[in-house]
């Protein structure tokens, strides 16, 4: 059951893909004012999350997300919905280039198989991102605590673009990311090469790890 629940989702995300595919907005937390944000992540046998964000002004966002946890060797896993705040630090507009601060913060509520009931959670991070039109490069933290557990997955993605893309063509990048897991969820450093592809309000990120496990992420600004 648990490997077929895993292929649904899988098929689930492909069709999100396709779909978006014809639709650049970067994959922040915050994206525009007055605007919406729905996004969809999946890792195979470690996480699928989904998220949904309005944001009022240019540097604050609000809404929330469902994200499932599971560890690689299926002894335990985790069902967190959550909502937060999404806050715009700092920003650095330069000739070319942009930097982007982001940090949020917010509570929710978890279910897992090794405890039982429902715990409050607390979630907290930051992304830290610096882009041109051919590099790209991010770092981002984030943390789900309660009493009976305590994960914080780290991001670091690297991304090259082999042509310069403007907003009426469709961006290409391959992106190198690098994530780590805290609190037994997986062991070590995880390696993945993706294909990132981007434009106008939609952007779709696919690729496999190390293991040869599904990597792929899309998000939608309207």
């Amino acid at each position: 059951m648990k490997h077929h629940t895993k292929r649904w989702r899988c098929a689930r995300l492909a069709a999100l893909c396709c779909a978006l595919a014809a639709g650049a907005a970067d994959a922040k937390p915050i994206a525009y004012a007055n605007g919406w944000s729905l996004m969809a992540e999946y890792g195979a046998g470690t996480m699928a999350e989904g998220q949904l964000f309005y944001a009022p002004t240019h540097w604050l966002s609000l809404g929330g997300g469902l994200v499932e946890l599971e560890d690689e060797h299926d002894r335990f896993d985790r069902r967190i919905a959550y909502a937060r705040a999404n806050v715009l630090l700092k920003r650095w507009n330069l000739p070319g280039a942009q930097g982007n601060l982001f940090a949020w913060g917010g509570a929710g509520r978890a279910t897992g198989r090794d405890f039982d009931g429902a715990t409050a959670v607390a979630n907290a991070g930051f992304q830290a991102d610096y882009e041109t039109r051919r590099v790209y490069a991010s770092l981002r933290s984030d943390l789900q605590h309660s009493r009976h557990f305590s994960h914080r997955i780290d991001t670091l993605q690297l991304g090259w673009a082999p042509y310069a893309h403007d907003y009426e063509s469709i961006a290409s990048w391959l992106v190198l990311q690098l994530r780590d897991y805290t609190g037994g969820l997986y062991s070590g450093v995880e390696p993945a090469l993706l294909v990132r592809l981007f434009k106008g309000p939609a952007w779709v990120e696919a690729g496999a790890t190390s293991d040869g496990h599904l990597q792929a992420m899309v998000m939608f600004n309207f």
